[in-house]
């Protein structure tokens, strides 16, 4: 339903209108609700308390012209559209009054009501497609597939996944640790799932308490609780025929549980305090760094609602398990860094490279981003330092949590006090390299995992000690500059 507010000092006049406009329905449902004012003053409050989504503004009124209130209509009801009329024929009036960002300027008295039928249609589609665009603006502009970084298998996966997840409406749930960019990939997958621009609109469980967060994602009607001084739509229904974004929905209270589930179920919903049933066209995207299954083993989290939001289910890998992509993540990230606190840091070490890798990231690759701007903030030239980096943490004690066969017992210390049997550094570096090798059948990116070292130095270590031959896959250093 949407609100039209009707200012004119013609109290005759408005009873015409509201009568004509509140007959108009839609979907068998009333397609307006009708405020009116007989004055500036009048009317200037009646837009504050219900945000009306189309004004009907005479020019002339009691106290103020309709020329001299536009701004503060504006300023009051936000994106409303503003439709002024007069009985005055006056061409330097209509050019002030579209200057001052009138809608339409039509004059009367109007051979019938319904003569403003389709100018009141076509300030609503205007505002729709403004909305449209500046979500679009705002939201999806810059998030595009080459967002995802990674060359690693599992990010490979991941896009494949994705590419077969556009080309349906169905429900997806989004799964992996905080940081690993749960939210760029809803974002990628609504893109790729129009053709047109449409609404991404997403809100954080977690970060909204219970009453609020009802309202936020259905919306409310006017006085529906305390402060509640106008009607407002909610999260599902400003999505229109885009998306919403459910973040964090393992955070969700039981009770709002049940009441998305039964969304989901019959794709209808009610405003709080609300009795007309709004259709939900908008696709539903959620996600969470909670594993839901044990959520619903520990009756947290409703199993039917988990049954409904796992129709795809998308795993997004923690960064620590894809320490191959670090390097590709870390150019893409500079350059956006870099635009954005106004730097030129460009190059970064080998060894910087390395250490980067070999951080465990916890925080994934929001935590990267941050130690990433942090370095670059600090840095004193084009150059990454590794001193602005965090510490490497030092590695558990002697045998620690190792089982046996690992390097632990590998390398312990031989039982008799004979020096010929330890070997040298550099062979017990070789020995290493080539039963890590071995046990991943020459999986590079496996056995870097396992030594806790980068691609490149694991390249540099294979051909010094001869086993870049016969060891799997070649696969290209990264590609970053050094500082020398």
């Amino acid at each position: 339903m949407e609100t039209l507010l009707i200012v004119d000092d013609d109290v005759s006049l408005l009873e015409t209108l509201t009568m004509h406009f509140e007959d108009i329905e839609q979907d068998g449902q009333p397609r307006y609700q009708v405020f009116t004012a007989t004055s500036a003053a009048a009317g200037l409050r009646a837009a504050q308390e219900n945000m009306p989504s189309v004004v009907i503004l005479d020019m002339m009124l009691p106290d103020r012209t309709g020329l001299e209130i536009i701004e503060e209509m504006k300023g009051l009801c936000g994106d409303a559209r503003i439709i002024l009329v007069t009985a005055y024929h006056d061409m330097e009036t209509t050019i002030r009054a579209m200057k001052a960002g009138a809608f339409d300027y039509i004059h009367k008295p109007f051979p019938d009501p319904a003569a403003l039928d389709l100018v009141v249609e076509r300030a609503l589609e205007y505002r729709q497609l403004s909305r449209r665009a500046d979500e679009v603006h705002r939201d999806n502009a810059v998030v595009r597939l080459g967002d995802i970084v990674g060359t690693s298998a599992s990010m490979q996966q991941l896009v494949k996944e994705i590419g077969k997840v556009t080309g349906s409406a169905a429900t997806v749930l989004i799964t992996g640790e905080s940081g690993t960019g749960k939210e760029l990939i809803a974002r990628v997958i609504h893109n790729y799932s129009y053709d047109e621009a449409r609404p991404f609109i997403g809100i954080n469980c977690s970060a909204i308490v219970d009453t609020l967060l009802e309202s936020e994602l259905f919306g409310h009607e006017k006085g529906a609780f305390t402060g509640a001084v106008a009607g407002k739509p909610g999260k599902f229904e400003m999505a229109e025929d885009g998306t919403v974004f459910l973040d964090e929905i393992g955070d969700m209270s039981l009770m709002l549980q049940a009441k998305l589930l039964r969304v989901l179920q019959e794709r209808e919903f009610e405003r709080v305090g609300g009795v007309k049933r709004v259709k939900l066209r908008a696709r539903v995207i959620a996600a969470t760094h909670r594993t839901l299954s044990d959520e619903v083993a520990q009756g947290r989290f409703r199993e039917d609602l988990y049954q409904r939001l796992k129709v795809i289910t998308l795993f997004i890998p923690p960064l620590r398990e894809r320490r191959e992509d670090i390097s590709l993540l870390v150019t893409h990230m500079l350059e956006r860094i870099n635009e954005k606190v106004h730097k030129r840091v460009t190059r970064v070490p080998q060894e910087v490279m390395e250490r980067l890798t070999l951080l465990p990231w916890r925080g994934n690759v929001r935590e990267l981003e941050n130690v990433l701007t942090r370095a670059v903030v600090l840095a004193p030239g084009d150059v990454l330092r590794g001193d602005d980096l965090p510490a490497l943490e030092a590695p558990p004690g002697p045998d620690a949590h190792r089982a046996p066969g690992t390097a632990g017992a590998m390398f312990a210390a031989p039982a008799v006090d004979d020096v010929s049997l330890i070997p040298t550094l550099e062979e017990a570096e070789r020995q290493l390299i080539a039963r890590a090798m071995t046990v991943t059948k020459g999986h590079k990116g496996r056995t870097c995992q396992i030594l806790g070292i980068s691609r490149p130095t694991l390249e540099r270590k294979l051909q010094k000690f001869g086993l870049a031959q016969g060891q799997g896959p070649q696969v290209h250093p990264y590609p970053v500059k050094d500082a020398s």
